[in-house]
């Protein structure tokens, strides 16, 4: 029999729980984008973002205009996706269909590419080479020459619109979708001979496709490059939230070190001279001014840090003013830091003590420590340029290793033989010669086993034999209609199959095709 608690009866005990999305918390899932205004940085980490800028920009523009002579036979672009004749030209290296695994390769590489930079310097991919971000450092050059720096663009902003105003942002606006134009425009010159293709789209005569991809990438690099910038590295990219698995306490990353920057001071000295513990830090909020993400570094590791180390510029530019040490805002280990602030906080019993990392003569202790550049060749970064390093030497000697000549076979299924007035049996097969470089050849196809069999080329005077010498065009397929026949009496040789093979006679590369021999059934 149950029994009612000691409490009054009919009484229930209330829980102190409070659910997490209350509706009086809860904030919505879609909030208005607010507006970032980064302003321009000085410094080695901003001087090294224009140079990756410039080398990216000008690869990905210029490249489809570089000539590379094949011959004759064979496109001039030195790289071409041609999709209606299934090649990719690379310079000297030419991909054929069945040679994909050579993109695919190519893929792996770039997958443990990124795992190794990751690794080792953190998120160095996204701070400096990936397209979002030189797309925006580009179009916030734009911003900045039509607008001016920070200040000014708020400005312009927050006020009311007028002619100058609409000019500015008109003129923005445009020069932001011919940007958006000519990265839609260069992207379809590596699928078409460059200087051909853009005569016939000014001309309003090249493809249907050409227009629809130009119009669909401008748009994009319209919107994510100027509208939405940091929200695509935010809520559309998957590699902020992946990265984590690749970083361990030994990766770099945009650290900042609150072990020699707390307790914060806007007026140093004076709390100095007050006997308060003062850091490093003045609470400037330069590097928040410069962050393109809009975040402060201070508040540590954060998703949409992109560590482009542009606070870190700046943190220096304040450090250099006030005479102290650089490195306030640093790329540092996890491992350093929490040594560093363990010595700070006495091993965590305190609070952060900035005077406990400092000598009498306010030079830093012996026992800070700094960054030591033989920490990225540790195992787990050796262990992903290994692999990177095998797929790339095995991808090359694929490379280097294979023949440009293929022969590939299709036995005839209808019929799949036929009988001759005289009792022999014929069988005919399909044979494609992939002649896979630009200049013509003459290749030896030669029937191996069946003694007694003879072959015929449909279409060629040649008359029967085991052994013809057949023209190949340059850098294409030649088919091949070809009939194979065994006199009655010698069916019985038939029975383990034969060997088709091809042989260019000059450059000793040959194929064989092991096939098969069909006939009546034995009574």
């Amino acid at each position: 029999m149950l029994h009612q608690p000691a409490s009054k009866a009919g009484s229930v005990e209330r829980l102190e729980a409070e659910p997490v999305n209350a509706a009086r918390h809860r904030r919505p899932l879609y909030e208005k984008r607010r507006k970032i205004f980064p302003k321009r940085a000085e410094g080695r980490f901003r001087r090294f973002k224009w140079l990756v800028m410039l080398v990216t920009l000008g690869i990905y523009y210029l490249t489809p205009w570089i000539r590379w002579d094949r011959g004759a036979h064979a496109p001039d672009q030195a790289v071409l996706i041609d999709l209606g004749a299934r090649r990719f030209y690379f310079f000297f290296i030419e991909i054929w269909p069945q040679e994909f695994f050579f993109v695919a390769g190519l893929l792996v590489m770039a997958g443990f590419g990124l795992f190794l930079v990751t690794s080792a310097v953190g998120r160095a991919w996204c701070g400096y080479a990936c397209p979002q971000t030189v797309w925006v450092d580009l179009f916030l050059v734009i911003e900045r020459f039509i607008e001016g720096d920070r200040n000014a663009r708020m400005r312009l902003d927050a006020g009311r619109w007028t002619l100058d105003k609409i000019r500015k942002r008109v003129a923005k606006h445009a020069i932001w979708l011919m940007i958006g134009a000519a990265t839609g425009g260069a992207w379809i010159f590596y699928f078409a001979d460059a200087p051909t293709l853009l005569k016939s789209f000014v001309a309003l005569q090249a493809p249907p496709v050409a227009y629809m991809t130009v119009a669909i990438l401008t748009a994009t690099t319209y919107v994510f490059g100027g509208l939405m910038r940091e929200q695509v590295c935010t809520y559309m990219c998957p590699w902020p939230r992946i990265q984590a698995a690749m970083l361990d306490e030994n990766s770099l990353v945009v650290t900042y070190n609150d072990w020699r920057g707390e307790t914060r001071s806007r007026h140093a000295k004076k709390a100095a001279a007050a006997g308060e513990v003062v850091g490093d830090c003045v609470d400037c909020n330069a590097c928040v001014a410069v962050c393109p993400m809009g975040i402060d570094i201070r508040d540590g590791q954060q998703l949409e840090c992109i560590t482009c180390a542009l606070c870190i510029d700046a943190c220096d530019g304040v450090m250099d003013k006030l005479g102290r040490e650089r490195g306030l805002i640093s790329y540092a280990t996890l491992s350093d830091y929490a040594a560093n602030m363990a010595l700070a906080t006495d091993g965590g019993a305190t609070a952060i003590d900035p005077r406990r990392v400092r000598g009498a003569n306010g030079a830093f202790v012996d026992s800070i420590r700094h960054f030591d550049w033989r920490i990225i060749f540790r195992p787990r970064v050796l262990v992903y340029f290994g692999v990177w390093v095998l797929v790339g030497l095995g991808m090359l000697y694929a490379l280097v290793s294979r023949d440009r000549l293929e022969l590939n076979v299709l036995h005839d299924r209808n019929p799949q033989y036929v009988v001759e007035s005289d009792g022999s049996v014929r069988n005919g097969y399909m044979i494609k010669l992939l002649n896979m470089i630009p200049e013509q050849r003459r290749i030896t196809l030669t029937l191996e086993g069946i003694p007694s069999a003879q072959m015929r080329i449909a279409g060629q005077a040649q008359g029967d034999g085991r052994s013809f010498s057949v023209a190949v065009d340059p850098d294409k397929v030649t088919s091949l209609k070809v009939f194979v026949a065994v006199p009655k009496a010698k069916l019985s040789e038939a029975e383990e199959g034969f060997s088709f093979r091809a042989e260019d006679p000059s450059s000793h590369e040959r194929d064989v095709y092991r096939a098969n021999f069909n006939q009546p059934a034995a009574k």
